[in-house]
């Protein structure tokens, strides 16, 4: 197997291993006495509602919303699309039909809520006075604010009524089992998509405090609501919560783990460094190659072949128009840079959900002549770096990674390969 292709299978084996029809049959409750509704929201969504339908042992019935093309086949439960990352009309529909659907339910029903990244666009319930576009618009800006995803998620959950343990709350009495995919560094309940099946403490001044950092435009509407309501989500001991039970059923290091297992397997030893790693991308692509350098020095910290993993959720600050790609892209591209041409040196970034930023690829693969190669076709990495057009970069070389929709999402992950 070449390195390119290890790298593939590595990347595969991660997104396999978060599998819903994997995860979800070991989470799911006994049925109840009375009806069991499915809602859920998410990249993810569809895929876990199928899951549910092809082990659950009674009636079933309900609706999820999922990201555009993520959508699958069901029978009983029915999957609507919309928007991400920026909510759309079609999105705000799903979030109240699924507001409808568990509203009227009684103690006897069970209500399985399937959560997973992507979830705060597609569940967006603007409060009264507060206009879809101008959600819309404030999404857009924190996207290229470069603010972290709990930093956008405070803002999101502050600012949507399906949020912050509001959904679980319009659900009760029934029992509510909710199972959550996480996309979030150190798995935080309350950040994957918001946490609307899970109470919360932040608060309206905690918004305001993050939008005045970022300088986000923010209209006058949406500044009275924050100042009528100091305290928008629901508290963790607010009774509502108390039939409401959060399973984490897929995280970002388990599918490290079994990344690693694989390179095991293939003869490389394996290195995790982390599955929460934050930050600009392009820092993090340059502490990489640092690491990587020492690697084929010195032996340390580990010795060829080796492969160097990580996971999380890395940002990106647009200067100016900005170019194509996501933080992967990004990621990817300054540890081209900095690694200089290194020798026996090959890496992979992706988004495990199989979209990197807003365009269709997952992510793209470095090869250590990919500069060489880059500069025969006088293109420029380090050019291409400063604009954030990662995208344009690996296209024009043939080395974006293409999944499609893999109806999953635990995160972004790396994998730097080296050979002895």
């Amino acid at each position: 197997m070449t390195p390119l292709e290890t790298l593939r299978s590595l990347f595969d084996t991660a997104i396999a291993a978060a599998q819903p029809e994997l995860r979800i049959p070991q989470f799911l409750p006994a049925p109840p006495a009375g009806r069991t509704v499915v809602v859920g929201a998410g990249k993810s969504a569809a895929a876990m509602a199928r899951a549910v339908e092809q082990v659950w042992p009674g009636p079933l019935e309900g609706v999820v919303v999922t990201r555009y093309g993520h959508g699958v086949p069901t029978e009983r439960i029915q999957v609507l699309e919309a928007a991400h990352p920026v909510p759309d009309e079609k999105g705000r529909a799903a979030a109240e039909q699924i507001w409808q659907t568990v509203a009227p339910l009684g103690p006897e029903d069970l209500v399985l809520c399937l959560i997973s990244g992507g979830g705060s666009a597609l569940l967006t319930l603007p409060p009264e006075d507060i206009s879809l576009a101008i959600l819309a618009d404030i999404n857009r800006q924190l996207l290229r604010s470069g603010a972290d995803i709990v930093a956008m998620n405070t803002v999101r959950k502050t600012l949507s009524r399906s949020s912050g343990g509001r959904l679980a709350a319009a659900a009760y009495p029934a029992q509510v089992v909710s199972l959550l995919i996480s996309d979030v560094p150190g798995d935080n309940l309350r950040a994957i998509a918001s946490g609307p099946t899970v109470g919360d403490t932040v608060t309206a001044q905690d918004t305001l405090g993050i939008l005045i950092h970022y300088a986000i435009d923010v209209p006058p509407v949406v500044l009275d609501y924050l100042q009528r309501d100091p305290n928008p989500v629901i508290a963790p001991s607010d009774p509502r919560l108390a039939t409401t039970t959060n399973h984490l059923i897929a995280t970002p290091q388990q599918s490290l783990e079994a990344a690693a297992a694989k390179a095991q397997a293939l003869g490389y030893t394996p290195l995790i460094l982390g599955s929460a790693i934050e930050g600009e991308a392009k820092q993090v692509g340059i502490v990489h190659s640092g690491i990587a350098h020492q690697v084929v020095q010195y032996g340390q910290p580990i010795t060829p072949p080796c492969v160097i993993l990580s996971g999380g959720e890395t940002t990106v600050t647009v200067t100016g128009s900005g170019g194509r790609g996501g933080r992967n892209g990004e990621f990817l591209l300054s540890l081209a840079v900095a690694l200089n041409g290194l020798e026996k040196v090959w890496a992979i970034a992706g988004d495990t959900d199989g979209i990197d930023g807003s365009e269709t690829n997952a992510g793209a693969i470095l090869t250590p002549d990919i500069l060489q190669r880059g500069g025969d076709r006088d293109l420029n990495a380090a050019d291409y770096l400063a604009r954030h057009d990662s995208y344009s970069f690996f296209a024009a070389l043939d080395a974006l990674v293409d999944t499609g929709p893999t109806l999953t999402n635990v995160n972004d992950f790396r994998a730097i390969l080296i050979e002895p």
